[in-house]
């Protein structure tokens, strides 16, 4: 349990329930999800019926699915209504979507009649949509209100929302009309309408658009929190921070993954099973193996021209290895750029001109430092150092610019830029970092 709640585990070592169950009270929910996720089943199961009601709600929404499944299975149809009725509509809809086929029906089967629709619509959203992350708890206010009724609505629908700081404005239809804080409303006049005061320059989202897309929006505009409206420009949902941050962690993971030649993963490393862990970096390990080959092949067509010169071959490591990491410089910080918006498909001309600069920039000082050293250490090989030189210097350039290109068409092509990483790209640039050193050889030493 490292230093993690450290009391709780001793209590419950001890068997001290009522000890546990006070001091349980006293800690962070989250802080409690993470001691629970870590437990034997039956303890952490033990542990949830200690909780008080309130915040046995909020912790089980932080549990891992798994653990959500065990629990749901163990509790009664009384008991799972009593939890449901705590949870928002989008953490409700985040375990639904967790949870096998016969788990949902008896959790759905003990849910209000109302809050079953709303969670089947949103269950409808595509996988990674603005809808399949969005909540349905928020405040919605009218223009014609005046800010002491819009204060008293807050009062009284506020606990039932997820955030209350920003109020969105709509009419009848409930098209979406402006947007107002709590600051803004506590500041002015009782007497003051909201359609005098509300912001009417909208930065929405449409509920089938990409999450990730989501993100970087509000990342942008340093939002709290976006309205989501459907095609008509309904108002049917918002989307928090904590809802965002959630999303660029499990983004984030994903791209680590792809970029270091393995599948994404659906749980955490230590809870991974040994064969899931295997089967995710099996497929792209036999993919680069088998694109390795081609190097072999590129090395066997040239074997005239290192039989001749030997000397050759021992650079052969150094040129692969400056490209492979040249190209993922370049890979990594596109991708990079592209995560977080800064670059767009349309940016591929200027992303190339700046990589040519830079990896010129780049391989000729590599490339004088490279041709010193060979002339240092094979002074009567001058046409070799030559050689090695220039194949590093034009390495440099080809890596540099097929690592920046990579990622942008892959996108442009619907494929995620991430499988562009450092593996593909190393394997991409060594075989044409080969090619390009045994040409030089052959014609600058007359091989």
């Amino acid at each position: 349990m490292g230093n993690r709640l450290e009391l709780p585990y001793a209590l419950l070592k001890s068997k001290d329930y009522a000890a546990l169950r006070l001091a349980l009270a006293e800690e962070n929910e989250v802080d409690i999800a993470g001691f629970m996720d870590e437990l034997p089943r039956e303890q952490a199961m033990r542990v949830f019926r200690l909780l008080h009601k309130e915040q046995a709600a909020e912790v089980f929404a932080e549990l891992d699915g798994d653990v959500q499944e065990h629990i749901i299975s163990a509790m009664g149809d009384e008991e799972i209504h009593e939890i449901i009725a705590e949870l928002y509509v989008d953490d409700l809809v985040d375990m639904l979507e967790e949870l096998p086929a016969n788990m949902v029906r008896k959790v759905l089967k003990n849910t209000k009649p109302e809050t079953r629709s709303l969670v089947n619509e949103f269950l409808q959203y595509p996988e990674n949509s603005a809808g399949s992350i969005m909540t349905a708890e928020f405040i919605d206010l009218r223009k014609s209100m005046t800010v002491s009724d819009s204060i008293g609505k807050i009062r009284r629908d506020g606990a039932e929302s997820e955030q209350i700081y920003t109020c969105y404005v709509i009419d009848d239809s409930r098209i979406l009309e402006g947007v107002i804080t709590v600051r803004e409303l506590l500041l002015a006049p009782d007497d003051s309408r909201i359609d005098d005061l509300m912001e009417k320059k909208l930065i929405t989202a449409k509920t089938t658009e990409d999450r990730e897309l989501v993100a970087q929006r509000m990342m942008k505009y340093d939002l709290l929190a976006l309205p989501i409206v459907d095609l008509e420009g309904r108002l049917v949902g918002i989307v928090t921070v904590d809802d965002v941050m959630d999303v660029l962690q499990e983004e984030a993971t994903e791209d680590f993954e792809r970029m270091a030649a393995m599948s994404p993963s659906e749980h955490p490393y230590l809870k991974a099973s040994v064969f899931e862990l295997a089967k995710n970096r099996f497929p792209w390990l036999l993919i680069l193996m088998v694109s390795g080959m081609i190097t072999g092949g590129i090395l066997g067509r040239y074997e005239a021209a290192f039989a001749a010169v030997p000397l050759l071959v021992s650079f052969i490591p150094m040129l692969t290895d400056t490209g492979g990491n040249a190209g993922s410089q370049s890979s990594t910080l596109v991708i990079r750029g592209m995560t977080v918006g800064e670059i767009e498909s349309s940016d591929l001309f200027r992303v190339l001109w700046k990589e040519v600069r830079v990896s010129a920039l780049v391989g000729a000082a590599l490339s004088l430092v490279n041709f010193g050293r060979l002339m240092l250490t094979y002074p009567d090989s001058t046409a070799i150092s030559i050689t090695v030189s220039l194949a590093l210097f034009f390495t440099v350039i080809l890596a540099k610019t097929v690592g920046g290109l990579l990622p942008i068409l892959a996108k442009s092509l619907k494929i995620d830029p991430a499988i562009m990483a450092a593996p593909l790209i190393t394997t991409v640039v060594d075989a044409i970092s080969l090619v390009l050193y045994f040409s030089l050889a052959q014609r600058l030493l007359n091989l």
